[in-house]
């Protein structure tokens, strides 16, 4: 039987390639969301060597890869038997990438694993779904939009040339500003235009400049753009002014 490397299938002729195997594993997931990784076979020239296995064999290969990579990989792990010899079998899943081993993420090429580019990491963070959070879909309605906040932002918009329609309803703006899928908002629509939304901004005055005592402190909620008139206003409501009078005119510094 010939038994050949891919990009989603790596050999190892012993446990002692442990860390390597780990690295594999993290960057077949990182390119095909899948691997193997086979102990007992020469990664040369396929011929299969069989491996020791003892009491706490598969229990060590298992800790090796939940504890060195990053998002945590749990792995299938298995004793086999092929061409008759004692192999161990290492099966991985996942697509919550980028993964990293070691502390740093790798990607296969091939049949070899490459440290990944800062340029190429980046790239992949920004793919992933779950960080695009404000593309999700939110679980409020068109109800909950505040339709002031909606003309408001529509006018400053048009003024400025950012668009170049008019408001006609919340629904129809709304998806014109692609800030609905079918009928329902996403979170960008969410935090922009609903009072009722997860964000909040604490701001305080402190005693000194040591932020440890304070003399107010207040928390709003509401729209982004609610959060930030009402932001600017504590904050400029609250600043201190003197006046330098060494000058012939008058010279207020805050």
């Amino acid at each position: 039987m010939v038994h050949k490397e891919s990009e989603t299938v790596e050999f190892k002729k012993s446990t002692a390639e442990l860390k390597e195997a780990v690295i594999s594993i993290a960057a077949m997931l990182n390119k095909h969301g899948h691997g193997e990784v086979y102990f007992g076979i020469d990664d040369r020239s396929g011929k299969v060597l069989g491996v020791t296995i003892g009491r706490m064999t598969i229990k060590d290969v298992t800790q090796a890869v939940v504890d060195n990579t990053e998002p945590k990989i749990y792995p299938k792990v298995e004793a086999r038997k092929i061409d008759g010899k004692d192999c161990i079998v290492v099966e991985a899943k996942g697509n919550n990438g980028p993964y990293f081993a070691y502390g740093r993420a790798y990607i296969r090429v091939g049949e070899s694993d490459k440290a990944m580019s800062p340029q190429k990491l980046e790239e992949r963070i920004l793919e992933k779904g779950k960080f695009l959070w404000d593309k999700g879909v939110s679980e409020k309605t068109l109800a909950d939009v505040n339709e002031e906040a909606v003309k408001e932002f529509m006018r400053k918009a048009k003024t400025t040339k950012r668009v170049d329609f008019e408001f006609i309803d919340v629904k129809t703006t709304l998806h014109k500003l692609h800030l609905l899928e079918g009928n329902h908002l996403l979170r960008a629509a969410e935090v922009l235009f609903c009072d009722d939304n997860p964000l909040e901004v604490q701001a305080a005055i402190f005693a000194g400049t040591d932020k440890l005592t304070f003399l107010d402190i207040k928390s709003f909620k509401g729209n982004l753009f609610s959060l930030r008139q009402q932001t600017e206003v504590y904050v400029n409501g609250n600043i201190r002014w003197r006046a330098d009078l060494s000058e012939s005119r008058r010279k207020e510094i805050p």
